[in-house]
């Protein structure tokens, strides 16, 4: 799916209830997004909501600390690929990118055909 596949997605399962659901979406989301400012910080800014109805102050801190980060990082060009993006894992932790996220994240870089 694609990052605006995969926001929709989030949105959906959020406006259910179905807080799980709704953070895997979003965290294929970030992986897909964070070379891009918005993109990363739109997936970060949702999963914050998420922590906010969980109640957990922690986490709440840990997305608002990777909005600010995030959006630097995307701006100069680091960012930790395949990182999922939640408060659970190091902000800075390179993981491995999903294949069929990496055809997304490849595709996106790709000028539209004409």
């Amino acid at each position: 799916m694609s990052f605006e596949a995969e926001i929709a997605a989030a949105r959906t399962r959020m406006a259910a209830g179905e807080l799980e659901a709704a953070l895997r979406h979003l965290e294929r989301a970030h992986v897909i997004g964070q070379l891009q400012v918005w993109p990363h910080v739109l997936s970060h800014w949702l999963m914050l909501k998420i922590e906010v109805r969980r109640g957990r102050p922690l986490a709440v801190l840990g997305q608002l600390v990777r909005i600010v980060l995030g959006a630097l990082g995307s701006a100069v060009g680091v960012v930790p690929t395949g990182n999922t993006g939640g408060s659970d894992i190091s902000m800075f932790k390179r993981l491995p990118v999903p294949p069929d996220l990496q055809d997304e994240i490849d595709q996106a870089g790709k000028p539209p055909s004409s």
